[in-house]
């Protein structure tokens, strides 16, 4: 484990409280208010310069997806990238598991989200046997080198775990089924890796014991009640990318304001 923590680890929780939106109406007004929040931010990290990896591990149907959707649609597209995180294809497989993300780290002035991550290595890979001990237990120490790396160049990480119930899991599973729409959501892999609910528990809170650490630390979402877990998971997002920056807009450039007041007829003592 490393030894440098911003806190104790986060455990998995049985108690999930009730969410606070109990009127959509209430509940789109706070989604658009820190969406738009999320945007300037988005911009701010565009002029600066500045990058950012954001994490998104969780339960099948814990929300991930819907989650996505709402942090990146008011978003200039040009600036954030969602990476969809799926078994490895047949040339990535012989290369070191790490390999695959290190292509997909954000560039200067942009956002990465990644739709499951190289935690898979500890996770699923380790659930179904499809690492061997030696091998997923030392990745703990190549994912906290990795993600140490990334900090030291500029990127900012944010990992999030969206947590559900048993219960609440089975019946989105349910509402999927039943819904043309959504059967292709649910996989047999799904089912699968319910089956295993106990050893994921103990394989997620050691992941978050040996990886939990003060330039990358976990956050669960309580992913519950959908409305409630996005807002939640945006306020989040923005409380973690604004941390030590200024989130200010840049003054116009002296070239720009001269050239506007002379072809746009813009008066150059209202734009300063």
């Amino acid at each position: 484990m490393e030894s440098s923590t911003a806190s104790a680890p986060p455990v998995l929780f049985d108690d999930f409280p009730e969410s606070q939106f109990g009127d959509k109406e209430d509940y789109k007004q706070a989604l658009a208010s820190i969406q738009e929040t999320l945007f300037h931010v988005q911009q701010a990290y565009f002029h600066q310069k500045r990058r950012a990896l954001i994490i998104f591990e969780g339960w099948d149907a814990s929300g991930k997806g819907g989650t996505i959707r709402r942090i990146t649609e008011k978003l200039d597209p040009r600036g954030v990238h969602v990476f969809p995180v799926a078994k490895p294809a047949k040339e990535e497989q012989d290369k070191h598991f790490l390999y695959r993300f290190w292509q997909q780290i954000p560039s200067p002035g942009s956002l990465t989200l990644f739709d499951r991550s190289h935690y898979g290595r500890v996770l699923v890979e380790r659930v179904d046997s499809l690492a061997t001990q030696s091998e997923w237990q030392r990745a703990y120490r190549e994912i906290n080198e990795f993600e140490r790396t990334l900090c030291d160049s500029g990127v900012r990480v944010i990992k999030l775990y969206m947590h559900i119930s048993e219960e609440e899991q089975k019946k989105r599973f349910e509402e999927r089924l039943h819904n043309p729409f959504k059967r292709w959501k649910l996989t047999e892999e799904d089912l699968h890796n319910r089956r295993k609910r106990k050893d994921y528990i103990q394989a997620i809170n050691d992941m978050f014991v040996q990886t939990h650490t003060s330039h990358a630390p976990w956050h669960i979402v309580n992913g519950e009640h959908k409305w409630q877990a996005r807002v939640d998971t945006l306020r989040y997002i923005v409380d973690m990318l604004c941390e030590g920056v200024d989130i200010t807009p840049p003054p116009l450039d002296d070239k720009v304001i001269k050239l506007a007041s002379q072809q746009l007829n813009v008066n150059r003592a209202q734009l300063k």
